[in-house]
């Protein structure tokens, strides 16, 4: 029995790193969107206009955003490990900063070394899992993006908790911060202390002979038109879901005409089925990613387009097109990475992803502010076909790769 309860410890082992890099993004997730539920209250607090602390945590996305090249070229030139665990690190202290009263400033500066120190949980941990489970990347990341799905959507509840109960230093809500702090160095120093065995000594160090992988290595990869395309089939898909993420309930009440709870139930619904991404990365491993990127592409252009055309058919049936949405966007997360790490040259992995996860972000930061003054001039269902001809266009470009594999 000793034997066999050691050999089940083993098995188990294996996935140590898949935990602890996927409970670092749980962090980062959880930290980032911490931050929403709370600005009518710092607006009192620190007596700014909600414009203003929107403001600051537009320099928090930012900073997030510039953060990705950077940080993935640096991967690649010293160790996974070490800019992970440093970005982890430093998304605590960011958090821990907020323990406690402190002026505005520091609120602020907080902000920011948030999204620095979270900038390089997503390229890195990506380019580290794809290392330590090489034939089964695709699930590895349905995990990895499942959890951090899941960091988002209970931050708005946890600080709801905290805020409503006596904080351990300063106002109540404050402890969502110190307990999301504490969590991260601990498990921080887990991985640091876990992960590197799960790599091979140049991974875990550094990628090869040659630290310094020159710039041009990383500009020769876009004059490859497959991989080209590919990156325009992800900043079409940022532009068309961000968008959608940022004005469903809104185009749920105001054009299908259904009342503030029933809208946000379904648009809850959007977020409850990214349990699919477990699946989808399964079946990519098995299949190849390009089929299940196709098939995810086009259950979120029939998700969307259904959304549009089902306008005034009843709760039921725009339930049925947001589920569609939901499953088709959140299951072609996972395997965008997983074929990205197939593609991509291991020499240049963290920074390649690094940039291309910057372009799409920023598509992806720009299409609100687009379908904002589409909405006010031109109407939300004209704004929401737009987005549903980016989902297709993705949808049709993917099937060209996949036709041309």
């Amino acid at each position: 029995m000793s034997g066999t309860f050691r050999e089940r410890v083993g098995r188990l082992g294996r996935f140590d790193a898949l935990v602890l890099t996927s409970a670092l993004w749980f962090l980062g997730k959880f930290v980032r969107y911490a931050f929403p539920p709370l600005f009518e209250r710092l607006a009192g607090i620190y007596a700014v206009s909600t414009a203003d602390l929107g403001t600051a945590y537009s320099g928090l996305l930012l900073v997030y955003a510039l953060l990705q090249f950077p940080s993935g070229l640096l991967a690649d030139r010293l160790s996974s490990v070490v800019v992970l665990g440093g970005g982890a690190a430093l998304a605590a202290l960011g958090a821990l900063a907020l323990a406690v009263d402190a002026p505005l400033w520091v609120l602020i500066g907080a902000m920011l070394v948030v999204g620095a120190g979270t900038g390089a949980l997503k390229p890195v941990g990506v380019r580290l899992l794809s290392r330590v489970y090489p034939a089964r990347t695709g699930r590895a990341l349905g995990v990895f993006d499942t959890f951090g799905t899941f960091g988002g959507v209970l931050a708005p509840a946890a600080v709801v908790v905290f805020a409503g109960t006596a904080g351990v230093v300063g106002a109540g809500w404050r402890t969502t911060f110190l307990a999301a702090a504490l969590v991260g160095l601990a498990l921080t120093a887990a991985f640091v202390v876990r992960v590197p065995a799960r790599l091979s000594a140049v991974d875990a160090g550094r990628t090869g002979d040659d630290p310094t992988v020159p710039l041009r290595e990383y500009a020769a990869l876009f004059r490859e038109w497959r991989f080209s395309v590919f990156v325009l089939v992800t900043i079409l898909f940022s532009f068309a879901h961000n968008a959608v993420v940022a004005f469903l309930p809104l185009y749920l009440t105001r054009e299908a005409g259904l009342a503030s709870t029933t809208a946000n139930a379904l648009y809850s619904g959007l977020f409850v089925v990214s349990l699919v991404q477990l699946v989808t990365g399964e079946v990519s491993d098995r299949t190849g990613a390009l089929p299940v990127l196709a098939l995810t592409l086009a259950l979120a252009t029939a998700g969307l387009g259904g959304v549009v055309l089902l306008t005034g058919e009843g709760a039921l049936a725009l339930g049925a097109a947001v589920v569609c949405l939901g499953l088709g966007a959140h299951g072609y997360r996972p395997v965008r990475g997983a074929y990205l790490m197939a593609v991509i040259p291991d020499s240049v992995a963290g920074g390649s992803l690094g940039a291309v996860r910057t372009l799409l972000m920023v598509a992806g930061a720009a299409s609100p502010a687009l379908v904002g003054y589409l909405s006010e001039t031109a109407g939300f269902q004209p704004a929401f076909w737009l987005l549903a001809a980016a989902f297709a266009a993705a949808t049709a470009l993917t099937g060209l790769l996949w036709a041309v594999e």
